[in-house]
């Protein structure tokens, strides 16, 4: 079996490729289209291939292990070699990636299986969506306070009476915001319909809704975000991953906490 090693540094258009022999000597280093990718790596018959976390990388990502090579993805925030470097550029960061990879030194990212990341890819859209739709209504409100119209107090202003009050007041820019509002709802609630089907279906998530005050849209994002639990031997790893562990700094006899570290995902 081949010992090659190949360091992607994957952009959007192009990737820099460094492959390493298992001395450390470079075997071969280049720029290419991302198209061209599979077939390089095939024609010099590497043996594990590495890459930085990005957005960039996930239609590669999945061609790669779809084809059978051993794929590991880096956490950029600790892939401090790279970070570091004093002179950066896309054939330094190739070159740190396959020799972080060749060493075992290479911090590793975790990738979710297509399943769970197409889970997290709806909750992920539903969040966004109703961002957006909150947006709209503190324009709206704004709107209210600049023309100097004060909201009725009877009742909600984006309830069905209140979006009916809105619309009577013919303000061309609360017309248009409710318009997009409308457009932002119905989207939301088929998301939400669909989630709603996945949540009945996974054992996990109706776990995670027997503890107090979680629903089944809180319980998805946790399921979505954590993936596999069985991959963090003790609870205290995965409240690192979530990022709700204190930071720590420690020199000496002096230990310092901190805050939480908020590594997780939002």
């Amino acid at each position: 079996m081949s010992a090659l090693i190949c360091g992607l540094d994957v952009h959007k258009d192009s990737t820099y490729a460094t492959i390493l022999n298992p001395e450390g000597k470079i075997v071969n280093q280049m720029r290419m289209n991302n198209e061209k990718v599979l077939s390089y790596l095939s024609h010099f018959n590497v043996c594990k291939v590495a890459m930085e976390s990005s957005t960039q990388i996930a239609s590669l990502y999945r061609q790669l292990a779809c084809k059978g090579f051993d794929v590991v993805v880096s956490h950029p925030k600790k892939t401090r070699y790279i970070a570091e470097a004093k002179i950066k550029s896309d054939r330094v960061d190739s070159m740190a990636i396959a020799e972080l990879v060749r060493l075992d030194a290479l911090p590793l990212s975790y990738v979710p299986d297509e399943e769970t990341a197409k889970l997290r890819e709806k909750v992920r859209r539903r969040a966004f969506l109703v961002r957006q739709r909150v947006k709209l209504k503190v324009k709206i409100k704004s709107v209210l306070t600049y023309e100097g119209i004060k909201p009725p107090s009877d009742h909600g202003l984006f309830t069905l009476k209140g979006v009916e009050w809105l619309r009577s007041l013919n303000v061309e820019s609360i017309d248009s915001y409710l318009r997009i509002m409308s457009v932002f709802d119905e989207e939301i609630r088929l998301l939400s319909k669909q989630l709603l089907g996945l949540a009945k279906e996974d054992e996990d998530v109706k776990l995670l809704m027997t503890i107090p005050g979680i629903g089944y849209y809180s319980a998805l994002p946790v399921k979505s975000e954590i993936g596999d639990v069985n991959r963090f031997p003790f609870g205290d790893r995965l409240c690192s991953y979530a990022g709700l562990v204190p930071s720590t700094r420690a020199s000496g006899a002096v230990v310092r906490h901190g805050g939480i570290t908020k590594e997780g995902s939002r």
